[in-house]
């Protein structure tokens, strides 16, 4: 049919040709070209369509064919990434259940940390003397009121000197006393001879307590006090006087004891070592419970008004490294006027110790809280054709669908529209399924 038009046309501009012979022989050199050249043409794309016509009727299908095999094949649904169980578990995508949860505005600070002071014992010497024992060594676990040193001293066998011939004295001024009140009751001893008696009664009371004080300000407890004035033997009778009684010796001993539980992180002396004196060590252990630890956190003046003591604070070391919950127990109302900063320290529980003293950590300080009704973790999102989307969990794989997003803090984002509470969405290496979309698209569109 197109040749025919184009045979009409071809003849058309021959005749015009012919009536107008004024018409300029180039213009007429010209339409005869055009019209041969058309001519050509036409017949090339008729015998072209004939070719195609030819081929459809060979395939039974056409062009309708090809769409089929395009919407087909192994790809599946638009958006869709088919993937085995084991092919997630192989790329280590990791799926959550979206539902409510809480935004938080963090503030970021660097910080360290430092053992806690009420948690440290510096177990020094009260007495001059020499190392005889030394029961812990380094790391080694320390119970409350355990014996870990044990000295040799001069002094305290002097102090125990005293209050041991002061318990003497007491006891035969007591018996004294006793047959002199008997006979003053009897009004047969004189009045003079009764106060004299009961004053040296007193005096000896007085002693003993002078003793046992001096005792407890060198550190003996008051079990080690009592073994004093305590026999260890039979009560032997004399021939004449009181009775006298064996009493404790090793008078020089002295117990060295912690007051906290914990692990033995420093020895200041050896065995045999002078301790005590001007010019001696004073400090022979130090003992620290590591379970609790703080924080020391420098925060800067525009920040301070954000930090309040009984915050949520957490505390990371590096990006992949371990990280803890912490509370904020001190603000200080002094400010550094070097750094111009204020110190704030807070409490880290640290019982399996992987929080070491001096080392440097990042904290996240909790400074407000907001409810949402559906959170999404960051790591879920990806960015496909300029669109927020997730990958939603479904029986074959996983299915890409668009978000609308909300507020936001550091680690996750409301999710306005899009989900459904309850929903599962891969949270991790959700790259991969963003590459096994665009290769699915690909071949697709192929």
């Amino acid at each position: 049919m197109r040749s025919v038009f184009v045979l009409i046309a071809a003849v058309s501009g021959l005749a015009f040709a012919a009536l107008v012979p004024q018409a300029p022989e180039t213009v007429r050199d010209l339409l005869a070209k055009a019209n041969v050249s058309t001519a050509f043409q036409a017949r090339a794309e008729d015998k072209h369509d004939a070719v195609s016509s030819a081929t459809a009727d060979s395939d039974g299908h056409g062009h309708e064919h090809g769409d089929e095999h395009g919407a087909g094949g192994q790809e599946g649904p638009e958006g869709v990434v088919q993937m085995t169980p084991e092919r997630v578990a192989a790329a280590k995508i990791e799926v959550a259940t979206i539902d409510k949860g809480v935004l938080a505005r963090r503030l970021t600070v660097p910080g360290s940390v430092i053992p806690d002071p009420d948690r440290i014992a510096h177990i020094a010497a009260r007495v001059v003397g020499t190392v005889a024992e030394l029961n812990k060594r380094l790391g080694d676990i320390v119970a409350k009121g355990e014996t870990i040193a044990v000295l040799d001293s001069r002094e305290v066998a002097e102090a125990r000197s005293e209050l041991l011939s002061a318990l003497v004295n007491l006891e035969l001024q007591t018996t004294l006393f006793e047959r002199e009140q008997s006979l003053w009751d009897k009004k047969i001893s004189a009045e003079q001879q009764y106060l004299k008696v009961r004053n040296s009664f007193a005096e000896a009371q007085l002693r003993v307590d002078l003793a046992h004080q001096k005792l407890t300000a060198l550190g003996l407890s008051d079990k080690e006090i009592a073994a004093v004035g305590s026999p260890v033997a039979p009560v032997k009778q004399a021939s004449f006087g009181p009775q006298v009684a064996t009493r404790p010796n090793k008078l020089q001993r002295y117990e060295l004891r912690s007051p906290i539980a914990g692990r033995v992180v420093e020895r200041r002396v050896d065995l045999g070592a002078p301790v005590g004196g001007e010019d001696q060590e004073k400090e022979v252990y130090v003992i620290a419970d590591l379970s609790s630890v703080w924080v020391e956190l420098s925060i800067p003046t525009g920040d301070l008004p954000q930090v309040r003591e009984g915050q949520a604070v957490q505390i990371i070391t590096t990006h992949d490294g371990p990280s803890a919950e912490a509370r904020i127990v001190f603000v200080s109302p002094l400010l550094n006027q070097d750094t111009r900063s204020a110190r704030v320290i807070a409490s880290l529980d640290n019982k399996d110790l992987t929080w070491r003293p001096g080392s440097y950590v990042t904290a996240h300080i909790t400074v407000e809280e907001q409810p949402v009704n559906l959170r999404l973790p960051r790591s879920a999102l990806q960015t496909i054709n300029g669109e927020q989307v997730v990958f939603v969990r479904t029986e074959a794989g996983f299915e890409k669908r668009e978000v609308v997003l909300g507020k936001g803090d550091d680690t996750s984002v409301e999710v306005t529209s899009g989900l459904d509470p309850g929903e599962q969405v891969a949270v991790a290496n959700t790259f991969v399924l963003k590459a096994e979309l665009g290769k699915a698209e690909a071949e697709h569109s192929h």
